[in-house]
């Protein structure tokens, strides 16, 4: 058997991985000259920054055994604090109870108690968006102060216009109870994943994990092209048989294969089918991504804040989280004289945001972080900005009557399986992307009858399901 793998990220590397230590002959294609995908980790004048931030985390027991087997180097345990930035204000994540009460006050948080009660004594109409979601399991005051200004930045639209299925796949296990549990009760948190409180990390980063992965599965046999973008594919009789590639140099060429596990994004993969119906290739067309704008900025002075993450939701600056990468790692900043913080925009390709100049950003994320309190203005040192299109998986309202009909055409074609994040348009967690790769060469190799779309829509893989 030969297979290809499109992407070397999570998903892509996984199924590489597993594959070469079965002796199948397995091609890795990756159009960029790194291997991580948004896993990977990135660097500046010896700073090393994560790209949104990736938490070692999973409900899983065989994917936590397989990232220590993949690892050059045992996974550092960090313990995980995070904090809502709101009304000028800081709020514990997870929700404290004394802390909330405290900061919003009594006669706020009272009115925000009245709010829940009322929702779930007379829960607003379900129009099928993440608003009416949000508002029917927490009530609309609390929906206005802990969700709508952040999610409205990331996916930069209302929430109104949000699918429902985002919020019920990312913070589904999350609830006012649980919450509340979680802050009188530390011994409940780990019951989700939203509120876990520790978490592993490689010291140098996430793509620390991915070389090293690649690496080893060189060893076993893997080829991985890099500067090699998938371009087309070809077949007969409505089965992938081949993959067309193009070439760094400008150069074409075909590998023929017995099947592909793509983790390329549907709206590429989809128009490189020739046969895909019109239908389909439709349905892709209007898929939509987000992107991320990432400003890193190092500063002359340590010990700035003790949050590995702030999440801004104040509608008065534009950053939407702000990472603090020595918090992640000591072995990220190699002065510890000096911080490294990593402010998160979101915007897409012809933005205004997007399109402005490095030094712009870098002026506009520097002022913001030091408008909230977390940097005292005249610090900074140095800066970088990275983009990152197509990041994110959008969700639209309609999302999932939109997406069936091309997710049941892509399930049923022979010699393809999609699997990760990108390559199956859903806004999955990391080791939900391996996962899918797992299953993916289990069907390959055992005769498996996985359905790998239900990775993170079944409660075995959610993040509020039992302990694996």
């Amino acid at each position: 058997m030969k297979v290809a793998v499109v992407g070397a990220g999570p998903a892509g590397l996984t199924a590489a991985y597993q594959l070469a230590g079965r002796d199948v002959e397995v091609v890795v294609f990756e159009a960029a000259d790194v291997v991580g995908g948004i896993s990977r980790t990135v660097e500046h004048q010896g700073y090393r920054f994560d790209l949104g931030g990736h938490r070692f985390f999973s409900r899983s027991a065989e994917v936590e055994a397989l990232w220590d087997e993949m690892a050059d180097e045992p996974l550092l345990v960090r313990p995980r604090l995070s904090r809502i930035f709101y009304g000028g204000r800081f709020y514990d994540y997870p929700l404290r109870l004394g802390n909330v009460v405290r900061n919003l006050g009594p006669r706020a948080s009272a009115a925000a108690v009245l709010s829940y009660a009322h929702a779930r004594v007379s829960p607003p109409p379900d129009d099928g968006s993440l608003e009416s979601w949000v508002t029917r399991r927490f009530g609309r005051r609390l929906y206005e102060t802990f969700f709508r200004s952040y999610t409205e930045k990331v996916w930069g639209m209302p929430c109104s216009q949000i699918s429902a299925e985002w919020a019920a796949q990312r913070i589904r296990g999350l609830s006012l109870s649980q919450a509340l549990a979680g802050a009188l009760l530390p011994s409940r948190r780990r019951r989700v994943t939203t509120l876990i409180d520790r978490f592993r990390y490689p010291s140098l980063g996430p793509g620390q994990l991915w070389e090293s992965c690649a690496a080893r599965a060189q060893e076993k046999g893997a080829e991985i092209r890099l500067g090699e973008r998938v371009v087309g594919f070809e077949g007969a009789d409505g089965a992938v048989g081949a993959v067309r590639t193009l070439c760094s140099d400008g150069g074409e060429r075909v590998c023929e294969v017995d099947h592909v596990l793509s983790s390329m994004a549907l709206s590429d993969l989809v128009p490189a089918i020739p046969w895909a119906p019109p239908a389909v290739r439709d349905s892709a067309a209007r898929l939509r991504y987000r992107g991320l704008v990432l400003v890193v900025a190092v500063y002359d002075a340590c010990d700035l804040f003790p949050d590995n993450w702030v999440y801004v939701h104040s509608p008065a600056v534009q950053v939407g989280r702000v990472q603090n990468f020595g918090n992640w790692s000591a072995a990220m900043v190699p002065d510890p004289r000096t911080s490294c913080l990593g402010m998160e925009y979101f915007a897409d390709p012809g933005d205004e945001l997007w399109s402005q100049p490095d030094d712009r950003l870098l002026e506009r994320a520097v002022s913001e972080v030091a408008d909230i309190g977390l940097v005292r203005r005249g610090r900074f040192v140095t800066g970088t900005v990275v983009r990152v299109p197509g990041a994110y998986p959008v969700y639209s309202r309609r999302h999932e009557a939109e997406f069936a009909p091309l997710r049941d055409w892509l399930r049923s074609l022979a010699g393809l399986t999609c699997i990760g994040r990108s390559g199956q348009h859903r806004y999955n967690n990391m080791d939900h992307s391996m996962m899918t790769a797992l299953l993916a060469v289990r069907n390959l190799v055992d005769g498996g009858r996985f359905d790998v779309w239900d990775v993170n829509a079944d409660a075995e893989y959610h993040e509020e399901g039992p302990e694996a």
